[in-house]
């Protein structure tokens, strides 16, 4: 009626008078002004997050990948895997020698990053296959946002067909979603940047598949194997925690399966060094080079069994058994041998797209998505700088949303200046995760990409496999419930830290 429109709008016009009086008298907001006192807890890092609700009561059978999954590796390697790569850019495939001057630099690239091969452009897409303005990189160097938006037509968006597939390789954009990828990443945008700041003409279709080569030969030729057995104190994380988690699900009668596409000896003697010598007896099958993603989708390859040596048997696999190696194989096999099918299986990995797309989407087993990245995001969340300049940017957010036409003011007037504001509340917030790219969880507003697929195909997403130490065997996972936008009150968003909520609250509650 007109009594309660009245009155909506005299307090849609006292929030806005407050909003335009702190911008008034400041460059940015205060603090004190803004935080409600109800402000939450802080976020825990070491906590599980469902996108799905699931209770491991309900799971009788444990499934793991090895690297990053198993095994928690130090930042330390990546430099290891850059410098090696590089290397052999240089010597095997003759790359300029000038290529040597480059180091790895770690806080350079995120993971989920996209890269156009035929423009040379590393950049974010969000989960609407938008590039983030301002997160569009050629070599070492940042692309204006008006050529970017010239190199795809006029706008930000990428069409689906140019899109990368199904495991992130498209025909001329692919994604990088592994861990490994960063210094690959890296290495990329060096080699890059020397070409063009050294005027040199080069193939990008060429340059790109060599780069990924020698990332690839690193891997190939087992020096990453080489150094980590080396040394395993200074490369291997968590290693007791690992041992613990799995002990403990032994304990409690759940069944264990290990399938890596790292080879036997490596697998062995990471597993040694966390566990001890007989942590094959915690394991009902343990598959190595399994040659994931293809062992999910194609039946053809069967099992070989590898003896103590690792050296491949001849017979024929009939069942699998505890204690022994088996090589390749399919999932197919796999599931007649075991008959372990459906919700009843929880597989854990770090790789969204070769561990657990094709487990979800085909084959209904429950996945746990390792994201070591999420223990650090969730410690800048947790800052009082960060929840500050979300806060602002909530708040600016709302005041541009409609409510302009609340005020007295003219609304060309009211809107320039918050919008200038929230651009800036964003960069801000954007480079307390990375000065480069942002969250990779987030752009701006939306998911990103890499962040929609994490929804998509995890029940379970945690910083590290010790996280399931901190929740009961039978304990159940309850997603939040997230407001859909026609579902939300006017202007009560909820903050990412859990339930924290917008500026001036008690002056909003009666409005709906």
């Amino acid at each position: 009626d007109s009594g309660s429109k009245t009155k909506r709008r005299t307090s849609l016009e006292s929030l806005a008078t407050k909003l335009k009086e702190t911008m008034a008298s400041q460059e940015g907001p205060a603090p004190g002004n803004l935080l409600p006192p109800e402000v939450c807890s802080l976020l825990n890092p070491a906590a599980i997050y469902a996108n799905n609700e699931i209770s491991l009561r309900d799971v009788e059978v444990y499934g793991f990948d090895y690297d990053y999954t198993l095994a928690q590796y130090a930042d330390v390697l990546h430099p290891e895997i850059f410098n090696a790569a590089r290397d052999i850019l240089i010597e095997h495939y003759k790359y300029p020698e000038g290529i040597r001057k480059y180091n790895y630099n770690p806080s350079f690239a995120i993971r989920g990053l996209h890269y156009d091969i035929q423009k040379s452009l590393l950049m974010k897409i969000d989960a609407f296959h938008y590039v983030q303005l301002g997160t569009a990189y050629r070599g070492l160097q940042p692309v204006p946002d008006e050529e970017v938006i010239d190199l795809y037509g006029g706008t930000q968006h990428i069409p689906l067909y140019q899109m990368s597939g199904f495991y992130g390789k498209g025909p001329s954009i692919k994604q990088f979603m592994d861990i490994f990828s960063l210094p690959e990443m890296a290495l990329l945008s060096c080699v890059v940047d020397h070409f063009l700041g050294h005027g040199l003409e080069f193939d990008q279709a060429h340059l790109y598949k060599d780069v990924t080569d020698a990332i690839r030969d690193v891997h190939v030729k087992g020096l990453m194997y080489q150094w980590i057995e080396q040394d395993m104190e200074k490369y291997i994380l968590r290693g007791d925690e690992t041992f613990a988690v799995l002990s403990r699900l032994v304990a409690h009668g759940k069944h264990l399966f290990l399938i890596t596409n790292s080879p036997f000896s490596f697998v062995d003697k990471g597993m040694r060094h966390m566990v001890g010598p007989d942590w094959r007896q915690l394991f009902d099958v343990v598959i190595v080079q399994a040659d994931k993603p293809s062992f999910f989708t194609d039946r053809r390859k069967p099992f070989r069994k590898l003896d103590e040596k690792g050296s491949l048997q001849w017979d024929r696999i009939t069942r699998l058994e505890k204690g022994k190696i088996y090589r390749q194989g399919n999932l197919f096999d796999f599931l007649r041998l075991t008959e372990w099918r459906g919700p009843r299986v929880l597989y854990f990995g770090d790789h969204l797209y070769s561990d657990l797309a094709d487990l979800m989407l085909r084959h209904g087993w429950r996945t746990g998505a390792i994201i070591p990245e999420l223990e650090r995001e969730i410690r800048i969340i947790n800052t009082e700088q960060y929840m500050h300049s979300l806060t602002w940017q909530q708040a600016l957010t709302g005041l541009l949303g409609g409510r302009a036409r609340a005020m007295h003011t003219p609304s060309a007037h009211v809107s320039r200046r918050p919008i200038r504001m929230r651009s800036r509340g964003r960069c801000i917030t954007k480079a307390l995760f990375n000065a480069q790219f942002g969250s990779i969880f987030r752009t701006f507003h939306n998911p990103t990409y890499f962040s929609r697929r994490l929804v998509r195909f995890s029940d379970l997403y945690m910083a590290s496999l010790s996280c399931l130490l901190n929740y009961r065997v039978d304990f159940t996972f309850y997603p939040r419930r997230t407001p859909l936008q026609h579902e939300a009150p006017l202007w009560m968003d909820q903050l990412c830290t859990g339930c924290m909520k917008t500026p001036f609250l008690g002056d909003m509650a009666h409005i709906r």
